[in-house]
């Protein structure tokens, strides 16, 4: 199973960017669905989390700037990015929780995001 996502690129402080992560197969029991991202000499870190039932959750950072959404049909999430600034700048990476596991278990490959001020 692999994990596209796309919708990256460069983008002015204070516009937006929307990823998408679609799986290329059916993946059973997912928990949860979710963004990280790691910026160039950081440690990689969760941007937005959302579950099966649709809670969210957010890295104090983006609150009211992102917006994390899901289709659970077709086994794809978003990620609506507005406001972005430069320290958004990083590789976001898509991943995916299943039930049983304590972590994300699913990887995408990483779609660089650059914000220029």
């Amino acid at each position: 199973v692999q994990l596209v996502e796309s919708g990256g690129g460069l983008v002015l402080a204070g516009g937006s960017l929307r990823l998408s992560c679609a799986a290329s197969d059916v993946i059973f029991s997912i928990n949860a669905m979710g963004w990280y991202r790691q910026a160039q000499g950081k440690q990689r870190e969760l941007v937005a989390a959302i579950t099966t039932g649709g809670s969210t959750n957010y890295t104090d950072s983006v609150k009211g700037r992102f917006t994390i959404s899901r289709d659970n049909a077709n086994i794809t999430v978003y990620l609506q990015m507005n406001s972005l600034k430069a320290e958004d700048t990083a590789v976001y990476y898509c991943a995916v929780r299943t039930y049983g596991s304590g972590e994300y278990n699913y990887w995408g490959q990483g779609t660089q995001v650059t914000v220029s001020s």
